[in-house]
């Protein structure tokens, strides 16, 4: 009988911990999905409510940031090759987004290297990098 229940066990075990991580990795790719979304399509000032909120409180955005974010219009995210895992509640991403200056039509690319951790307590991933530096 011993030799039964562990490896039943076992498997139960792995099945329950391959749940916890296929929930993870569909949070993160809706996560992913839906900053990128804010970003493109909200605006800045909408993607910040994924980052962090000690992030949020130790750098909040200031009035010339908002500024300077009124002054583009992302017209490309590209997020290569997605997400790397780079701990076990931990992920990196490096992002190129494009911007269009809404008043002299000047474009240019910004590199976001993007660091997001898992919190599995509120099943959410934060941004922990915050929002993208736009004077790069």
């Amino acid at each position: 009988m011993r030799r039964i229940v562990g490896p039943i066990l076992l498997s139960s075990m792995l099945l329950l911990s391959g749940c916890a991580t296929d929930r993870r990795s569909d949070t993160l790719a809706h996560t992913m999905i839906a900053y990128a979304n804010a970003v493109r399509w909200d605006g800045f000032e909408t993607a910040e409510l994924f980052v962090d909120p000690k992030v949020r409180e130790a750098h909040p955005i200031t009035d010339l940031d908002r500024e300077r974010f009124s002054q583009v219009q992302v017209n490309d995210y590209d997020d290569g090759n997605g997400p790397v895992p780079s701990g076990e509640n931990e992920v990196r991403q490096t992002v190129r987004i494009g911007l269009t200056n809404v008043h002299t039509q000047a474009v240019r690319t910004i590199v976001d290297h993007q660091i997001w951790r898992y919190d599995p307590d509120k099943d959410k991933w934060w941004l922990e990098t915050g929002i993208p530096n736009l004077n790069q």
